[in-house]
């Protein structure tokens, strides 16, 4: 059975160190209620929000093992960037990458989220190192309705006006050390297939091979 490298992403920040446990818990709505007569049912709804939950650790040093996208950042540099999240009070992407080192396929997870909360550990066996587990909710975009309802109109007219819009995608991007064109393609477009879009607009800087990119390689992600 092959090795398997993963990397987490809050937004556009990598976590130094992936988490080594992920919990994903699929809510379900279905409610139960009693019948005269007949005792208790199950009314099947559609699935509910999932919470995700997962301990990840800080480093204050600079370690081997540790991927960072544009160099070294120290513990405070990841708690400002959660704390942002949380008071932001903005959904954001949480993606999981899965790169197999064996012969079988994997499948990575894309999903919007909220910051519910996060909880941060020192420990001094750890040194100076934190703990933080971070909980997470999966978010569903949703619109209000305005309706203009006037006499002299057979139907009113109803118009969509979503509740939240994503904010444009990031100029440049940093090639780090597991990443290929498909994966970066759906961190930023949600579709991995559309890989050649960030390929036509780098072919200076990958060359003629889109499979062979390299740490360290500054890529601009074009909007679409």
């Amino acid at each position: 059975m092959g090795k398997s490298r993963y990397h987490f992403y809050l937004k556009k920040c990598l976590l130094p160190v992936p988490p080594s446990q992920l919990t994903m818990k699929i809510n379900s709505e279905n409610k139960t209620i009693t019948l005269i007569d007949q005792g208790e049912i199950n009314i099947l709804k559609r699935a509910g929000l999932t919470d995700i939950e997962f301990e990840c650790m800080i480093p204050q040093v600079k370690y081997p093992f540790a991927t960072y996208k544009s160099g070294f950042r120290d513990a405070a540099y990841y708690l400002s960037y959660f704390e942002a999240l949380k008071q932001n009070r903005k959904p954001f992407q949480f993606i999981v990458c899965r790169e197999h080192l064996g012969s079988y396929d994997s499948f990575d997870t894309d999903m919007k989220v909220s910051m519910e909360d996060y909880k941060i550990t020192e420990d001094a066996k750890n040194g100076f190192d934190l703990m933080v587990k971070i909980q997470l909710k999966q978010w569903r975009d949703y619109g209000t309705k305005e309706v203009d309802a006037t006499f002299d109109q057979e139907k009113p007219k109803v118009n969509e006006t979503p509740r939240d819009a994503d904010n444009p995608p990031p100029q440049t991007y940093t090639v780090v050390k597991g990443d290929c064109l498909w994966k970066i393609a759906k961190m930023y477009y949600g579709d991995g297939s559309k890989y050649p879009i960030i390929y036509n607009a780098n072919r200076d800087v990958i060359g003629g091979n889109p499979n062979l990119i390299y740490p360290g390689q500054v890529l601009t992600i074009p909007a679409i």
